[in-house]
This record gives C-alpha cells, sequence and structure tokens, in this order.
C-alpha cells in the first residue's frame, strides 16, 4: 500500500505537491515507524490464542494413494548452504524493517518539524533537519530532506539526500523507490535499475516497478530480463497499454516476430485506430519476411491519416521489391511531400534500384520530384548519383551526347569520381576515340576506389583491338586489387587467345 505522496511522486516531471498533501504523507509515514511495534506484538498475542479446533476440517487421505516425490540431490543441496541457512534464519523476524526507526528524541524532534511543515514554512524545516541530524541520525531525517528537495524540483539535491538516506538503511524501501524514480526522470535508467531491483527485492514489486525495470533493461540491451519484468507488470497490472507495448518490443529484440505478431495482433483488436500498434505490426511482418502482409499495414495507417515519411519509404521499399513500381514512386513522393527537409538520399537509394531494374520511366518520374522538392538543397553526393543514373537512362536511349554532357558536368564537379571517368571512358570507346577512352581510364586508375575496375575496361578496349599482351597485365594487376571469378575467366580466356595469336 502506497502512501499519498508515493502515488504522487510516479509522474514527477507533472506533480506540483501541496505542503499540506507532503506533510501529511510524512506524518502518515512516522505513524507507521511508531506502530509497526506494536502491531508485531498484537500479531504474536493473537496466534498464541488459536486453537487447533479453529481450523476447519480437512479430508483425510490415503498415502498409498499419493505418488512419492523424489527430489534430486543437487536441488536438495541448496537447502544445506550457508546462505540459506543465514536467510531462513532471518525469516523468523517479521518484515517490519523496510522503515528506519526513531529514537524517542528523535520523534519529538521530527514533531517539531512537521509543525513548520504543516505551516508551509518548508525553508525553516529543511533548516531544522539540517541542524538536527548527524551522521548517527535515523534515516527519516535525509528521507524527509530529500521530499522537500523532490517537492521543489531540486533533483540532485533530492537525489543526494535519498542515496544518504539508504547508505544510512539499506532496507529502507520508500527510498530506494524514489531514488528510482528520479533516475527515471534524469533519463538514466541504467542508474535506476539498481534502485528498482532493490524495491523488488525488498517486497515492495508492482505493476509500475516491474514496468519501469522492463524499459531499463530494454534500454541496457537485455531484452529477455525486459521481458521478465513487462510480463510482470502485466500479471499485475493487465489494463496498461504500454507494459504490453514494451513486451511486444522485447520480442522485436530477441526476433521473436512471429510472437511480436500475435500481440500486437492482440492489442490491435483492442484499439483498431493506434497507428503506432500497426506500425509496430508492420515492422514485425517486415522481420518475419512477410512484406507484403507489412503493406497492408502501413496502407491501414495511411487510411488512418497518420502516415509518416519513414512509413511511406518502407511502403515504397515493399512495393519496389515487388516489382510494383509506379506505385512504390507515389509513396516515395509522398514521403518527400510530408518532409520536404527531410533530405534527398533515400529518394535517390530508391532510384537507383528503379535504373538497376530497368524501370527508366519510373526512376525519371522519381528524380524528377526528387529535384523538384530539395532543389538546390541536394547534396554533392545526391546530385553526382542522380548525374550518373540520368548518364545510364541517356544510354539506354540511345541519347549520347547527353550522357557525354552529364558525365564531363560530373568529372567536372569532382574529377576524382572514378565511376564517372569510366563511364566515360567507356563513351569514347564506343565512338571509336581510343586514346581518349584509354586517357580516362589511366586517370580513373590512379585512384584507389576505381583502380580495379578501370584496368578491367582498359584492357577490355585493348582486347577489341586484339592488343592482347598488352590487356593480360591490367587484368592480372585488377584481379590482385580485387579477385573476382569472372575476371579471372575472362583472363584465362584472353590469354589463351594471346597464346593463339603468339602475342
Amino acid at each position: 500500500m502506497f502512501t499519498k505522496h508515493e502515488t504522487l511522486v510516479m509522474n514527477p516531471k507533472h506533480v506540483s505537491l501541496r505542503s499540506s498533501v507532503f506533510s501529511g504523507a510524512l506524518t502518515f509515514g512516522l505513524a507507521a515507524v511508531v506502530a509497526v511495534s506494536f502491531s508485531s506484538q498484537a500479531l504474536a498475542q493473537s496466534s498464541k490464542k488459536k486453537k487447533d479446533s479453529d481450523l476447519p476440517g480437512l479430508p483425510a487421505v490415503d498415502p498409498a494413494t499419493v505418488d512419492p516425490i523424489v527430489i534430486p540431490p543437487q536441488q536438495l543441496a541448496v537447502f544445506t548452504n550457508e546462505d540459506f541457512e543465514r536467510k531462513f534464519a532471518e525469516s523468523y523476524a517479521a518484515e517490519t524493517d523496510i522503515e528506519p526507526k526513531l529514537a524517542d528524541p528523535e520523534k519529538k524532534q521530527m514533531l517539531e518539524v512537521l509543525k513548520l511543515m504543516q505551516a508551509e514554512k518548508m525553508g525553516e524545516a529543511a533548516a531544522a533537519i539540517e541542524k538536527l541530524r548527524s551522521p548517527s541520525s535515523s534515516a527519516v531525517f535525509d528521507f524527509t530532506l530529500a521530499n522537500m528537495a523532490f517537492q521543489n524540483e531540486d533533483w540532485a539535491k533530492a537525489l543526494e539526500e535519498y542515496t544518504r538516506a539508504v547508505q544510512k538503511f539499506p532496507k529502507f524501501r520508500r527510498a530506494w523507490r524514489n531514488l528510482a524514480l528520479i533516475h527515471v526522470r534524469n533519463g538514466d535508467v541504467v542508474k535506476a535499475l539498481p534502485a528498482l531491483t532493490k524495491v523488488v527485492e525488498l517486497g515492495g514489486g508492482d505493476a509500475m516497478t516491474y514496468g519501469l525495470m522492463g524499459f531499463a533493461y530494454s534500454s541496457n540491451d537485455n531484452p529477455i530480463a525486459a521481458e521478465s519484468a513487462y510480463r510482470m507488470a502485466i500479471l499485475l497490472d493487465p489494463a496498461t497499454r504500454d507494459w504490453k507495448l514494451g513486451l511486444a518490443k522485447s520480442y522485436f529484440k530477441q526476433k521473436r516476430f512471429a510472437d511480436a505478431v500475435a500481440l500486437t495482433g492482440e492489442l490491435i483488436a483492442e484499439t483498431p485506430d493506434a497507428a503506432d500498434l500497426w506500425l509496430l505490426q508492420a515492422n514485425a511482418y517486415i522481420g518475419s519476411g512477410q512484406a507484403m502482409k507489412a503493406a497492408q499495414n502501413y496502407e491501414v495507417v495511411g487510411r488512418l491519416g497518420k502516415s509518416t515519411p519513414e512509413s511511406l519509404n518502407m511502403l515504397g521499399d515493399v512495393y519496389i521489391n515487388e516489382n510494383l513500381f509506379d506505385i512504390a514512386v507515389d509513396c516515395y513522393a509522398q514521403a518527400m511531400a510530408k518532409a520536404p527537409q527531410g533530405g534527398a538520399e533515400r529518394p535517390v537509394r530508391a532510384a537507383k534500384v528503379l535504373v538497376a531494374r530497368g524501370a527508366s520511366a519510373e526512376a525519371e518520374r522519381l528524380l524528377g520530384e526528387v529535384e523538384r522538392v530539395f532543389g538546390a538543397s541536394i547534396g554533392d553526393t545526391e546530385r553526382k548519383d542522380i548525374l550518373k543514373m540520368k548518364a545510364r537512362m541517356a544510354v539506354a536511349k540511345g541519347a549520347g551526347e547527353d550522357e557525354a554532357r552529364i558525365l564531363e558536368e560530373i568529372v567536372t564537379l569532382d574529377p576524382l569520381d572514378g565511376e564517372a571517368l569510366i563511364l566515360l571512358g567507356q563513351y569514347n570507346g564506343r565512338k571509336g576515340d581510343v586514346e581518349r577512352a584509354i586517357f580516362l581510364y589511366e586517370r580513373a586508375a590512379k585512384i584507389e576506389k576505381s583502380e580495379a575496375d578501370a584496368k578491367v575496361r582498359h584492357a577490355q578496349l585493348l582486347v577489341g583491338q586484339q592488343r592482347y599482351s598488352e590487356a593480360l597485365p591490367l587484368l592480372r594487376s585488377a584481379q590482385q586489387i580485387k579477385p573476382r571469378e569472372n575476371i579471372q575467366q575472362y583472363l584465362e580466356q584472353v590469354e589463351r587467345a594471346s597464346k593463339q595469336r603468339g602475342s
């Protein structure tokens, strides 16, 4: 059972604690400290009065009908180790030690502090605690000071005082809980994890604690522990959707996509208009190789009016892989319209795939949209890629002059673009300008990234002129730089041709 204060601090960014409520919670806590010893005595007396005749009758059991339970020796060994014996001995004591006690003089001092707090003299109350407390005083003093700092949103001070409280009294569950909440509020879930674990160890494992543990474990890249924590949170609080979402995300990290699909399906059935659930399930479908089912989810999100640039781009990628090029371009265009400041990298990459698959018309339409939306903001890398694609499409159309113009523009933009130099060399080779082509190939070969490909193209040009002996060193060098099976086969063919001609 939480005090009123503990309930309020579960959402620390949004709370505004009144002094009267705050001091009332503290009074309740102090009363619990005083009352706990009396409750232990009452419980003992009640147990002594209990008679065997009060117990309900149990049906008789025939021992002959009960199968014996055989416990392996390795499991029995746990009952004889020192740690078990120590904990069993501790079990004779009632669990009343999760709150620090106050000595009689300290109770009087704290009552004076409470009077100041009830009068909303919080500054004077804090000063009084600072004056009264010592390294040997009860952790209640430090906890109270921490709560006042929490109330004033002085997170650093609160963190310091809660830490001092648990150092003095390591079983102070309320202090561990609030310590964890501050770490979570500060975004430091890794530091929150030990405090949350301590709360559970001390019997305070409620749904919120387990849910926060799940979040912390997930952030710490421990999806199996996150799954266990989220399951406990769901067991205690099945109505909160966040715990189920966390569980689904832990499935993702474990690549258990079928489980993620099933769980998100249950959540979608409960709230079919929740776009985030449709997107989460779509990602699970992608992970499990069911791309068209993912596409259906993305389309539903669109009908809900909740499409994002990322979801539209993902939908475009699915349609490209299914060779539905025209619809894919529509998706990329919608994504660009939603985020014109997002950059041209994604649609340019998609255009490359379209060109590679021979969908020149769709690639031209997509590149036209890219230039229209992004214009002068297109980066140099994407601009070069666009020019190269236009050059390749010009070749496909037989528009050689356009190809040459575009390639010259690329080389002017970046003289060290080896790919453009090779393409320009190929263009001049087709035109019959062998010297110009060789010059361009040699330039490209001086660039490390394009050296192997440039030497292969140079060798092919020489082979076309039956200059085998000149081509062979280029091919061998290319193979040393970048070994490829098809080039090795080509090299062997050129070697045979060279021997046959004796050249």
